[in-house]
């Protein structure tokens, strides 16, 4: 499947002012690096790919529409998958994509 664009334009509009942004495709998707760390991402799963603090993940993962993200069918901490239902409104989003790019920016640049 591949990625959203449509939801890949609206994280890039939220996004398109941070400092040390860049756009990679990566993991099937498109995604959103603040100093070489991946925020967020139109993932090619559907929804959102978004990074968060490890310790943070299972009490974001019990939000509606929103799961630990799965890799090689391994559920990772600090990564969750948030299906598009959770990001239907424009609000909703900029919340989402915040989380991200907060946590991309605690980490030392790359």
């Amino acid at each position: 499947m591949a990625y959203d664009e449509e939801l890949a334009d609206r994280i890039r509009r939220v996004v398109q002012d941070e400092p040390g942004l860049t756009e990679k495709r990566m993991f099937g998707g498109l995604a959103f690096l603040v100093d070489g760390h991946l925020a967020a991402s139109a993932s090619g799963q559907g929804g959102m790919l978004l990074r968060c603090d490890p310790a943070s993940t299972e009490t974001l993962a019990a939000e509606p529409s929103v799961s630990r993200f799965r890799m090689r069918g391994r559920e990772m901490d600090g990564w969750l998958h948030v299906q598009p239902a959770a990001v239907a409104t424009d609000e909703a989003l900029e919340s989402w994509v915040a989380r991200g790019v907060a946590y991309a920016r605690s980490l030392p640049p790359k």
